[in-house]
């Protein structure tokens, strides 16, 4: 099972306080991913910040644009990979210009990119950056991934959508890799097809265990419908990590971080099927023994890559510290 790391772009008064990522500490957080052998890290996407967090934080997070973050990523580690987790198609309007950052961001890193898109956990943003009206988010993604697919795949590309639209273009030249490793985020049913239609991955997050083994199950159903190798798409969810010396403990001051909060305020969007479930049902939450237990159960449910996991902290030694665990006491010692 590959294993990575959550890098926090867009996570200050989200899941970390304010101040946390300033860019050193962006850069530091890579350099120990791959010092600790991460497979990749995982930034998202956020162009303004959320009502909740401007009513918690007198001060305004920093959001630092992904794509242009990996630039100095890349130049500051040598193995590294590093994916968007996820690129929000809908407050991408011109997916021209994102096709060019993306091929010339593989280019540059050596082809060390991978690339997740979705719509978006927070409609106040879409509706910050596109006031004009409700558009169907869902369709804007499904367009992303069609106008993506002509511009990477063909000489000369034009398309004509509702949302997406261009002529004759040469995007040149195409990506370092053959193909970049494509992830489709999301919880919704919809992200299953969607992955089946035009991915390599599947990318939700912190996802119940029973649900994902059911989600695994429909998936795989619908590649064999597609004529696709169930085999050959990722089952790559998110999930939060926090360990302790006991399950208490652990427990006890997750519930102090700024991603405890992040989670509970995703209950109304993102995280709305849960339920009743606590933040420690679903997540990696306790001991060593306890998380060793949980992903690997996970990994029997048909998971394949721990994608992008966000250690919860709050401050950046924590952080680390969280990640060397999980490195050196967890991953060892699941499949």
């Amino acid at each position: 099972m590959r294993v990575s790391v959550g890098l926090p772009t867009g996570m200050e008064g989200l899941t970390y306080p304010i101040p946390f990522s300033d860019p050193e500490a962006v850069i530091r957080i890579a350099r120990h991913a791959e010092a600790l052998g991460y497979h990749s890290v995982w930034g998202n996407d956020h162009m303004t910040t959320q009502h909740y967090v401007r009513a918690e934080f007198p001060t305004p997070p920093r959001f630092w644009e992904p794509l242009i973050t990996y630039s100095f990523v890349a130049s500051e580690t040598t193995t590294l990979r590093f994916g968007t987790g996820i690129l929000v198609l809908p407050m991408r309007r011109d997916i021209v210009v994102t096709a060019k950052q993306i091929a010339t961001l593989d280019h540059f890193s050596g082809g060390r990119l991978e690339i997740g898109v979705g719509i978006g956990a927070y409609r106040e943003e879409f509706e910050a950056l596109q006031p004009d009206g409700r558009v169907a988010r869902g369709r804007i993604v499904d367009e992303g991934l069609e106008a993506l697919g002509l511009l990477f795949g063909e000489r000369t590309a034009s398309y004509d959508g509702a949302y997406y639209r261009f002529r004759d273009v040469e995007l040149w030249p195409k990506p370092k890799q053959d193909r970049i490793p494509l992830y489709v985020g999301g919880n919704n049913a919809n992200n299953l097809r969607r992955t089946v239609e035009h991915a390599d991955g599947w990318l939700p997050a912190a996802v119940p265990l029973e649900r994902i083994a059911a989600d695994v199950k429909e998936l795989h159903r619908l590649a064999g419908e597609a004529g696709r190798d169930p085999a050959s798409i990722e089952v790559a969810p998110q999930y939060i990590v926090h360990i302790g010396k006991t399950r208490d403990a652990a427990l006890a001051r997750f519930e102090k971080t700024q991603m405890c909060a992040h989670l509970t305020s995703l209950r109304k969007s993102t995280l709305k099927e849960q339920g009743a479930l606590g933040h420690e049902d679903i997540n990696l939450i306790g001991t060593v023994d306890d998380v060793v237990e949980r992903a690997n159960r996970l990994g029997e449910a048909g998971v394949t890559h721990l994608l992008g996991l966000y250690f919860a902290a709050n401050d950046l030694q924590e952080l680390l510290d969280q990640m060397q665990v999980f490195a050196e006491e967890v991953v060892p010692r699941i499949g």
